[in-house]
């Protein structure tokens, strides 16, 4: 019996269609919709598939990645960026869908990017009501400055308005999202643990649980990393360029950066560290941003505890000492 040949797979996606892109050069269309994204799976899981490939597209991979994934099939979502980058340091320069399908198909060959675990629907639910609630942040920001130029009663009234209607819109999203993360025991905790750090208030802790799960399963270099924390070394030759920072969750990154203005003022062990690195001479953004940095590390090291803390509980038997323990745990950066 000849051995079956071991396949990877790119699919591009658009808002009506797929196309399914394989290592052996072909490329399938299909609809992008509920029978579409069944045909896909049915394809893959008949071929021996590595690995599939799909670029995030700002949703419409939601769809085709949740019945890829449910199915038990290898899929990964990367970076376009990635892809691009991959694309033009291979000479491919020319974009179409079927292009881009095999040119993941081949990204997934080469580079085998890691599988890594998938939100489950309540945490994607989440995620997408966060993302609503900075849409609705930014219009009322918006439509303040607009109030600002505005110089006719009538023009001044419609904003009001506007921003009456945006400021109940946001009410009603942080109510469901606060009461979603309360109904769950496991948020509820993490959130617990997170507010207790001086600096780290309700939005800031509401963000690092929904758009950064990774925390406290990494080492402090890899969840800096993580969220773009980390300084890049620029160095050639005899050269030695600036260290900067680049990449990362945005949405994370902007968040610790107002959190780390706050744990400066009032946190016992940043207040002291930021202070050093305003005295070395270091200019302000760069000492914020390694205040957000050793924030960040804080964090990871505190939710790091609480989920040990957590599965020794589950372990042990339920004595008085061990359900003190858990309901009372000792912190991980003891104050001077």
């Amino acid at each position: 019996m000849s051995e079956v040949s071991i396949m990877t797979a790119g699919i591009d996606v658009a808002k009506d269609h797929l196309d399914l892109g394989l290592s052996d050069d072909s490329v399938h269309n299909f609809a992008n919709d509920p029978d579409g994204c069944e045909q896909v799976r049915d394809r893959l899981a008949a071929m021996n598939v590595k690995i599939i490939v799909i670029e995030a597209t700002g949703g419409y991979e939601r769809s085709i990645v949740a019945e890829l994934a449910t199915s038990g099939l290898p899929v990964v979502v990367v970076n376009p960026r990635q892809v691009r980058d991959f694309a033009r340091a291979t000479g491919r320069l020319a974009k179409t869908d079927k292009i881009d399908a095999l040119l993941l198909a081949r990204f997934g060959a080469a580079i085998e990017p890691p599988q890594r675990e998938l939100p489950d629907e309540q945490a994607m639910a989440l995620r997408e009501l966060l993302a609503r609630r900075r849409q609705v942040v930014n219009m009322i920001t918006a439509e303040s400055n607009r109030l600002g130029q505005a110089r006719t009663q009538r023009v001044k009234r419609s904003i009001e308005l506007m921003i009456e209607t945006l400021k109940h819109q946001l009410n009603e999203i942080n109510d469901d999202r606060d009461g979603q993360i309360q109904d769950n025991p496991d948020l509820r905790a993490r959130d617990a643990v997170l507010r207790d750090v001086p600096g780290v208030g309700p939005a800031t802790a509401r963000t690092l649980l929904l758009e950064l799960p990774e925390l406290g399963t990494c080492s402090r270099q890899q969840i800096a990393a993580l969220v773009g924390l980390a300084p890049i070394n620029r160095d050639s030759g005899t050269m030695r360029g600036k260290r900067t920072t680049w990449g990362g969750r945005v949405s994370v990154r902007c968040t610790l950066y107002m959190a780390a203005l706050t744990a400066s003022r009032y946190h016992p062990d940043i207040r002291p560290y930021g202070r050093r690195l305003r005295d070395a001479g270091k200019c302000a953004k760069v000492a914020l941003i390694a205040v957000a940095r050793k924030l960040l590390t804080i964090l990871n090291a505190k939710i790091r505890e609480h989920l040990a803390q957590t599965r020794n509980c589950s372990n042990q038997p339920l004595t008085s000492n061990t359900v003190a323990s858990c309901l009372h745990p000792s912190p991980p950066f003891p104050h001077p």
